[in-house]
Formats: structure tokens, sequence, C-alpha cells
């Protein structure tokens, strides 16, 4: 079931840019602590997705009038490219050697320069390395599939075409707990005046970093504090 479509339109560079902001946006974010600071982190690895991103622009067939869609459901992530492999490579080689044919010499040769493309033959046993349960597959003669797995399926199916703003599904929590470390005995409308967002919000929010164990409440409701969990179990 698809509950969202886009289209966008640019140079190959900004459509890149857009496509991974669009699977940033639309997959689950969750976050560990590093001592103090917080690092995000996508339910699917970045540089594995974005890598694919990547070679679904650049080893596309632009002979063929499509563009490069990508697809979210709630279990995976479809990353669809005109054309098949090129150059005689099949699915067993790329997953077992680390092999390249460019059909598109002069879009490979500016992805090199500009340093998007490190080392020919080593973005798939690097998407490979990242996300091990990724499938590749082509289907007939007019499109190859990179599908990843998501870890969970919490967010609504929607669909990428051509190739959003990167809006993180879990924005509120984080400020939530930049202000505790800020300031562990913040209230929670204090919290909801500076957010701009219900009391209720706020609790929902800090019930689900609790679950997690990444928030944890020192003393009574009054007259007690927050804890940031750096460490949790």
């Amino acid at each position: 079931m698809t509950l969202d479509m886009k289209d966008f339109y640019g140079d190959v560079f900004a459509l890149i840019s857009k496509a991974e902001e669009y699977v940033l946006e639309h997959i689950n974010i969750g976050m560990r602590l590093d001592g103090l600071l917080r690092v995000d982190v996508p339910e699917i690895d970045r540089e594995a997705f974005r890598e694919a991103i990547i070679n679904a622009f650049c080893h596309r067939d632009y002979c063929e009038y499509d563009s490069v869609n990508i697809a979210i459901f709630k279990d995976r992530i479809e990353i669809r490219s005109p054309g098949t492999l090129y150059g005689g490579l099949t699915i067993d080689s790329i997953r077992k050697k680390m092999v390249s044919a460019r059909r598109n010499e002069l879009l490979a040769e500016m992805f090199q320069r500009s340093h998007r493309i490190e080392k020919w033959g080593r973005g798939i046993k690097m998407i490979l390395e990242r996300e091990p349960a990724t499938e590749f597959e082509e289907i007939g003669t007019v499109q190859f599939i990179v599908t990843f797995k998501r870890k969970t399926g919490k967010l609504s199916a929607g669909v990428f075409q051509g190739t959003g703003t990167h809006k993180s599904s879990q924005k509120s929590s984080h400020k939530i707990l930049d202000m505790i470390v800020s300031n562990p005995h913040i209230t929670i409308r204090e919290m909801a005046d500076v957010l701009r967002i219900t009391d209720r919000a706020i609790k929902k929010n800090i019930e689900s970093l609790k679950k997690e164990g990444l928030l944890k409440r020192v003393g009574p409701d009054k007259g007690g504090s927050w804890e940031v969990v750096s460490n949790p179990a």
C-alpha cells in the first residue's frame, strides 16, 4: 500500500542528496549516547543505502525513459534503477567478487573525481559488510533492485520516484535529552514551553525514553531530577 509519492527533479548530485534525505525521513532513527553526546542511528546503515543510491544513478541505463525509484515499505526499502547489470556481470559475481563495469563512463569518472566513489568494485562489498541481509534482483531486462530489510516496521509505506528534507522521527526526544543534560531539574511544563508542544506529548516522549533505558527519574516527581543514562543496558 502506497501512502506517499513524490517526484523530484534536478542534477544527479542534487537528486542523490534528496534521495538520501528522503530515506532518512521515512525510516526509524534511533540513538545511542557516546558519553553525553547523542548519536543518531538509522535502522538501516546510512553508508550502505547511500552507496546503493549512488550506484543506482551511476550505473542506470539512461536510454530507458524511466527514473530511479525508492519504495519504502513497512518491512523493507527497495532502490530501483532502470536497466540491469552491465558488461556480463551477474548478481553472483558482484556478491562474491570486487568487480564492476562502467555503463556510463563520463558519469562514472565524474563520480570518482568528486569522491563519491572511492574504489571500483568495493561498493557492493561495503554494502554487504554493513547490511549482510541486502538482496539484489534483476527484473527481466528492464530493472535492477537493491532491497534492504528494515529492523522495525513502525512506519507506513512510501514510494520515492526520481529522488525529501530530513525529519528525524525522534526530534522531540533528542531535544528533551539535550534539555535534561543542561538542566536535570527541568519540569515537563518548561520542556513543553520550549518545544511548543503539549505536556501530554512531553510525557509520551519521556515514557518512550524510559522504556528504551535512556532516561530515569531520580527522587519524587516534585523535588526530584532526571538522569540521562549514558550506558543503557
